[in-house]
């Protein structure tokens, strides 16, 4: 299942692509059965722009991510197409994901004490991303990098350990170690999940701060929509191991054309005090539990039966990519329900 490619914001034509992602499909096994938990997911993502991959748990956001990295667990089964700068990265051979890996791409994960080593220090953790230059000049690689993701006292900062440092503090080392290597693309997997709101907001700055700077290409998964529209160019809401819909960040909020980009939107906590929120009936559905139909058609409100026959095939309409067979009917239906959310 190809996505067609978009467009940027205002109509432009794509520039090259930096990552292709074409009908990507996962499976692993788990209780010695295959599960589906990706199918047919295709994202395209330009130098300097930034694609926000947006869902519930279990969507299969960081599955995809984790497959661009070649990080999935032994055994998995990948399907489709994932390539950087055209090349398959699925074909590398091991040195060459290695350089992949050190310099072209950097990932910021959502919990930061689970992929740093306590037994070391903050300058022994970034020094591994930059080891092909002299201790002088990694030391000062690493300083530069903390100050610019804000961090004071930097030198002093390098011989600290994991457990000295607060979780915001930690994440800003995360960061720092990202973009170190001078990498092409920045996956930021939930990347403030862990943090509280303030906290939150100066690691979204510092990511949006630093992408600007760098030029890099951001891959960034959140299950927040209002957050992946402050910081990114493109929304794709994932439902079920599947993008269901595709469109610029800046026009998602008011024309969200799928049943679930609506629903997901009028579940927000609103600004006012409130009796009760509004939610999606039903539970999150894995992608190996989808049947023939829409993968959305079980807590849909607007279900027929061709729903529950026929999985919708990705089609634009207008500078969005929706997989839903009634979504030019149920637009003006949408936007009413929104409006009374």
């Amino acid at each position: 299942m190809n996505t067609p490619a978009l467009s940027r914001p205002g109509g432009t034509a794509p520039e090259p692509r930096l990552l292709d992602l074409s009908g990507l499909r996962v499976d692993l096994k788990t209780g010695g059965r295959w599960r589906t938990v990706v199918q047919g997911v295709s994202i395209s993502l330009e130098t300097a722009h930034a694609v926000g991959i947006v869902g519930e748990s279990g969507a299969g956001k960081s599955v995809t991510a984790r497959a661009i990295a070649r990080l999935l667990p032994r055994g998995a089964r990948v399907g489709g197409d994932v390539r950087f700068d055209g090349e398959p990265v699925w074909g590398m051979s091991r040195a060459r994901l290695r350089r992949f890996r050190a310099r072209d791409l950097g990932i910021v994960y959502q919990d930061p004490r689970a992929h740093v080593n306590e037994m070391h220090t903050v300058g022994d953790f970034l020094a591994e991303g930059i080891l092909d230059h002299s201790p002088r000049e990694r030391r000062e690689r690493a300083i530069a990098a903390l100050r610019a993701t804000g961090i004071a006292d930097a030198d002093r900062r390098l011989s600290q350990y994991p457990h000295q440092l607060s979780g915001g503090l930690l994440q800003r080392v995360m960061i720092a170690a990202a973009i170190l290597p001078g990498p092409r693309l920045l996956v930021a997997d939930e990347p403030t999940t862990a943090l509280d709101v303030t906290t939150q907001s100066e690691v979204m700055a510092i990511l949006a701060e630093q992408r600007r700077a760098r030029q890099l290409a951001m891959l960034f998964i959140t299950h927040d929509l209002d957050l992946a529209a402050a910081v990114t160019d493109t929304i794709a809401v994932m439902y079920a191991g599947t993008i269901v819909e595709s469109g610029p960040s800046a026009t998602m909020h008011e024309r969200a054309m799928h049943p679930y980009t609506a629903g997901l939107l009028a579940a927000r906590p609103p600004a006012t005090r409130v009796a009760s929120l509004h939610t999606i009936p039903g539970r999150p559905t894995a992608a190996y539990e989808s049947g023939p139909g829409c993968v959305f058609a079980s807590r849909c409100a607007y279900t027929q039966q061709r729903c529950l026959e026929a999985r919708p095939e990705p089609r634009q309409l207008g500078d969005h990519v929706i997989s839903c067979h009634r979504a030019e009917e149920l637009q003006g239906t949408l936007r009413r329900a929104l409006e009374r959310a």
